[in-house]
């Protein structure tokens, strides 16, 4: 393990943006492969099944997170991104994009950076079939079609943030110093022999044990590196520059994964477990009798007084 010292920079940047103690395990840029053409493809290129067999539990646990159905989401976020695309895309006069036929991956990205990172492997023609596919659901269950909206539904499911997101394509962030995600390697808090024919090899990569890992999706605000930037997350801003800056030293893992015991179902406002780590609530309430005026006489009243205190570290709600 090859330590490093970086001298000269601010505290902050130290913690948040360098690995302070080791490399990553990573390796020259792979080749690219050929572009997934349909949902099916891409859903196969990210297969995390063959995981289940030595990971029963934490596969158990992702299944029950928003992870499981990022695209699909509450189901929310499936309907947010026909919104998105129907009154911003198609109404933007540079976009480039006026009916579906027009809609690219490009333009999806202002949803999937996040929600469906891996998109970007796929053709153009694969964000339109997301397109369709969205709309085809909401149109059968509209039309009270339940069997072809279930089936559609989970074709959408299908599209997730799942082991492979996360312990291959984004396990590395420094990718110039570190090293890029090899193809044939899974990364955690390990490196060895891993029993997978398509990942025989373990290593160690250890942002995934850092708030900056999480930061890479709950941004800290505006998606700059778009050509239209879009903010919907910015709890690990507010994380690092009203938390870790009042001198919070807790990760978003040790929270959301080991305190609270869900592991990898990580949960937010889902969870009455996260509810009562993230915030206090105290309720009072008294009731009188108030005379209004002669002619409505006496009447009864109720007073509540709600207080509720933030524990968590980072603004609620966010995402």
């Amino acid at each position: 393990m090859r330590k490093i010292l970086k001298i000269g920079l601010p505290l902050l940047a130290t913690s948040a943006i360098w690995t302070a103690t080791a490399f990553c395990e990573g390796g020259p840029k792979p080749s690219e492969q050929p572009k997934a053409t349909t949902i099916q493809e891409l859903v196969d290129r990210y297969d995390s099944s063959s995981c289940i067999e030595c990971h029963e539990e934490a596969h158990e646990q992702w299944a029950n997170s928003l992870h499981s159905h990022s695209i699909l989401g509450t189901p929310r976020t499936a309907p947010t991104i026909i919104t998105a695309m129907e009154v911003g895309v198609k109404q933007f006069p540079y976009s480039g994009a006026k009916e579906d036929k027009d809609i690219t991956v490009e333009h999806l990205r202002m949803c999937t950076k996040c929600h469906l990172p891996q998109l970007e492997e796929a053709t153009d023609d694969v964000a339109r079939e997301i397109i369709a596919t969205i709309k085809g659901w909401q149109k059968a269950n509209k039309e009270g079609k339940e069997k072809e909206a279930e089936q559609l539904e989970e074709t959408i499911a299908s599209l997730n943030i799942n082991c492979r997101v996360c312990h291959n394509k984004m396990a590395i962030i420094h990718k110039w110093a570190d090293g890029y995600p090899q193809p044939d390697t899974v990364y955690g808090s390990q490196d060895g022999a891993h029993d997978d024919p398509d990942f025989p090899k373990m290593a160690v990569a250890p942002a995934l044990g850092e708030s900056i890992f999480c930061g890479q999706c709950h941004g800290q605000g505006p998606s700059f590196e778009l050509d239209h930037p879009s903010q919907c997350a910015t709890i690990y801003g507010s994380y690092l520059f009203a938390y870790t800056a009042e001198g919070g030293s807790e990760s978003c893992q040790e929270c959301h994964m080991v305190k609270s015991g869900l592991g990898h179902d990580m949960q937010s406002y889902n969870s009455e477990v996260m509810i009562k780590m993230a915030m206090d609530v105290k309720v009072e309430g008294r009731s009188l009798f108030w005379r209004k005026n002669s002619e409505e006489g006496v009447l009864p009243m109720g007073i509540i007084n709600v207080e509720i205190a933030n524990k968590a570290g980072h603004t609620i709600p966010d995402g």
